[in-house]
């Protein structure tokens, strides 16, 4: 693939993030890291055809439209990646290698073949810094108002992998901060006992594969949690639709709680 010394992104790309209902009443703050499958115009296709950058491992199919629902429902403002996660994924440390996949789901990125350092730092500099920068922002503003956020990340998975036909329809990924996984466990399976719910399942918070929220999260004290939904099901507007729902219903009475906005520091 051909490299090209200006910036990475021009000006009739989209920004590298995007912010929904900045100045909602809510108290949490949504992200969404793998909202967009755009691939910025100096990078063409990455050599993939159109429908392989529709599927899952160009972006979390439905997690958008899911936070969209929430964030309307919470009256929250969000934070959107503007990109897609095979140019950079935004939530992987950046010593990650699957940050940037030379093979994403046994197929081959022919663009993050042999890409040169300078490359790499310009989808850091571009993309990755600017989406976390924007959470930073986000947070900072809560703060500016003596509010401790909530933050709640939202991805989806697939119904399969690696021949595993995965049985949750939600996992709940956690790690040191139980404030909110552990209520919301508790509310999903006894609002909806015919679901399987993962806890920790199908990733676990514990694994480093979880940036956004062990870097703005965990680190920071906040109470925090990320949400996997399975991609059959949110993959129309009524599936994330009824699936939100499900979730926001479960939220309901956690988010409500006052005790929750503080900072952990043990």
């Amino acid at each position: 693939m051909r490299h090209h010394a200006g910036p990475l992104l021009g000006q009739d790309d989209p920004a590298p993030f995007e912010i929904l209902n900045a100045n909602g009443k809510g108290h949490s703050l949504f992200v969404c890291d793998h909202a967009s499958r755009e691939i910025p115009q100096s990078l063409g296709t990455l050599g993939l055809p159109d429908e392989e950058r529709k599927r899952h491992i160009g972006w979390d199919i439905g997690a958008r439209k899911v936070t969209e629902i929430l964030v309307d429902r919470f009256d929250c403002p969000a934070v959107l990646g503007g990109y897609s996660r095979l140019v950079i994924d935004c939530n992987r440390q950046l010593w990650d290698p699957t940050g940037m996949p030379e093979i994403a789901d046994q197929t081959v990125v022919p663009g993050n073949k042999n890409v040169s350092p300078t490359e790499h730092m310009k989808r850091i500099r571009e993309i990755f810094l600017p989406y976390h920068w924007a959470i930073e922002e986000q947070i900072a503003n809560f703060h500016a108002h003596k509010i401790v956020p909530a933050l709640i990340a939202i991805h989806s998975f697939t119904p399969v992998f690696q021949d595993f036909e995965r049985p949750w329809e939600l996992g709940i990924l956690w790690d040191q901060d139980d404030r909110i996984p552990v209520p919301l466990l508790a509310r999903l399976r006894e609002q909806n006992p015919d679901l399987t719910i993962g806890d920790n399942e199908p990733y676990s918070g514990r694994q480093l594969a979880d940036y956004t929220i062990d870097h703005h999260g965990e680190a920071g004290g906040l109470p925090c949690v990320s949400i996997e939904i399975r991609q059959d099901l949110i993959d129309t507007d009524e599936g994330c639709d009824k699936w939100a729902k499900i979730l926001g219903d479960a939220f309901v009475d956690i988010l409500a709680d006052p005790n929750l906005y503080k900072i952990r520091r043990d």
